[in-house]
């Protein structure tokens, strides 16, 4: 399964590319921003797939994303307690 997920660009790299965080943990992609029909500017939020910003979005629609995906992966966590094998 592959999911697009939102970043926040900290910095405007070469050959339209951008650096880009995610979430508030030390998660880093570098993706290109040739998708985009204008230029990203650093603090912009963008939605990150397969190496490609797709759009830019808000700050707060980028943290309510954010939000879901952590509110999923604790469901999954607190289901999954006491496995030894992770689902796929």
């Amino acid at each position: 399964m592959c999911l697009a997920i939102p970043a926040q660009i900290t910095e405007i790299l070469e050959n339209n590319m951008a650096k880009a965080r995610v979430g508030e943990s030390d998660t880093y992609l570098t993706s290109s921003t040739m998708l985009l029909p204008e230029p990203p500017t650093v603090g912009q939020y963008v939605i990150v797939h397969a190496g490609f910003c797709l759009h830019t979005l808000s700050e707060e629609e980028a943290q309510e994303s954010l939000k879901m995906f952590r509110d999923i992966a604790a469901v999954l966590e607190t289901e999954n307690q006491g496995c030894t094998v992770k689902p796929l």
